[in-house]
């Protein structure tokens, strides 16, 4: 029995993870991909890349998907964590194409032909298995340069791809700018990867959040303690290794980067003034948006015109949270309602402005929003 196998009937007996028979299933496909991926690789494996031959015998790999909290991230850490190879490599799907468009851009710059080839090659350069958490497709600049870039990946250096998405491949940027240019990519998800759905009845990221709230007023230890609990509980981190949480530095474009003082399976903590009293805009909290399924807001202070530039800066940053669907858990100084202050001159305009901004609030904290897809339509 693999590692991922036995660690997953571990927690189903231990009562972590309720009986789901979808959820199985994608255990023991991963398991068995595990076997492929520990036997010896053969000649045309790591090996034979690094000398320049065609790989041969490359493992199938695997598309999961699913609504939120159907345990797609856990299954992934799983995998991961217990496969028994040093060359594999687990990256969130928005921070791994941000590497690629900075790797493209170092390229061109070269002007020495085709820039797919040499970056799918420093890509795979010493990996056999590439994992990413969250694929989605919300660009026309990804959707255009996927399905090269893939195909490089899978049929010429040969990586075996294991993924997860909220989406079936079918629904990977529907609608979206110049598809048909992104439709080979789908054709080659459903040619080399396995697809494999998780929908059960079960939304554990919903299960994990019972019981707390996601906003939390007013500031002080105590909002402080529920919020930090919050995150230890949608990351099943160790409350007593807190001191060990890792952090993380997201790139914004335009070689700047922001750092995430806490940022952990798709979970990140940042400050209100970090995020907003910082010269930020639309760009940045799009990249925060896409990047994390859920960001918990630390020290929101009461809103009005004597903060003038950080309340229009969180207005936006609101909006890119709402679109995207992204989890809010904050500490406020107050409830959403009562977060605008007008002032003594009654800055009735400012009010009305921020009164969208209150209503996003709001249903934020609904259960209907909760149970939504990171990136749902």
């Amino acid at each position: 029995m693999s590692g991922l196998l036995a660690r997953y009937q571990a927690l189903v007996a231990a009562g972590e993870l309720k009986p789901d028979p979808e959820q199985e299933t994608a255990a023991r496909r991963l398991a068995a991909l595990q076997d492929e991926l520990e036997r010896p690789a053969p000649s045309g494996g790591l090996i034979g890349r690094l000398i320049g031959r065609k790989p041969q015998g490359r493992p199938r790999g695997v598309y999961m998907w699913g609504g939120v909290g159907r345990g797609k991230s856990m299954l992934m850490d799983l995998f991961h964590d217990t496969l028994a190879i040093a060359e594999k490599r687990r990256v969130h799907f928005h921070a791994f194409m941000l590497e690629v468009h900075a790797l493209l851009r170092e390229e061109r710059k070269k002007e020495s032909g085709d820039p797919i080839p040499p970056v799918a090659a420093a890509l795979a350069r010493g990996f056999r298995v590439l994992a990413f958490d969250e694929m989605v497709v919300n660009n026309s600049a990804d959707a255009m340069i996927m399905s090269r870039l893939f195909t490089a990946l899978i049929e010429t250096e040969g990586v075996t791809v294991v993924t997860t998405s909220n989406r079936a491949p079918g629904e990977l940027y529907k609608n979206g700018l110049n598809r048909e240019h992104f439709l080979p990519f789908i054709a080659l998800i459903e040619r080399e990867l396995d697809v494999v759905t998780l929908n059960g009845p079960t939304d554990y990221r919903l299960d994990r959040l019972a019981g707390i709230d996601t906003w939390y007023s007013p500031l002080g230890d105590e909002a402080t303690a529920r919020a930090r609990e919050a995150f230890f509980r949608l990351t099943d981190y160790p409350p007593e290794d807190s001191a060990h949480v890792p952090s993380g530095a997201l790139e914004l474009g335009g070689g700047r980067t922001l750092f995430v003082p806490k940022s952990f399976k798709g979970v990140a903590v940042f400050s209100f003034k970090r995020l907003c009293e910082e010269a930020r805009g639309a760009p940045d909290y799009l990249a925060v948006a896409q990047a994390y399924h859920t960001v918990i807001i630390m020290g929101i202070p009461r809103l009005g015109p004597e903060r003038r530039n950080e309340t229009a800066r969180f207005r936006t940053l609101i909006d890119a949270l709402y679109e995207s669907k992204v989890k809010l858990i904050a500490a406020a100084a107050t409830r959403p309602e009562d977060l605008y202050d007008p002032g003594p001159g009654g800055d009735e305009d400012g009010r009305f402005e921020f009164d969208r901004t209150v209503s996003r609030l709001m249903e934020m904290q609904s259960h209907d929003y909760l149970a939504l897809g990171h990136g749902e339509d």
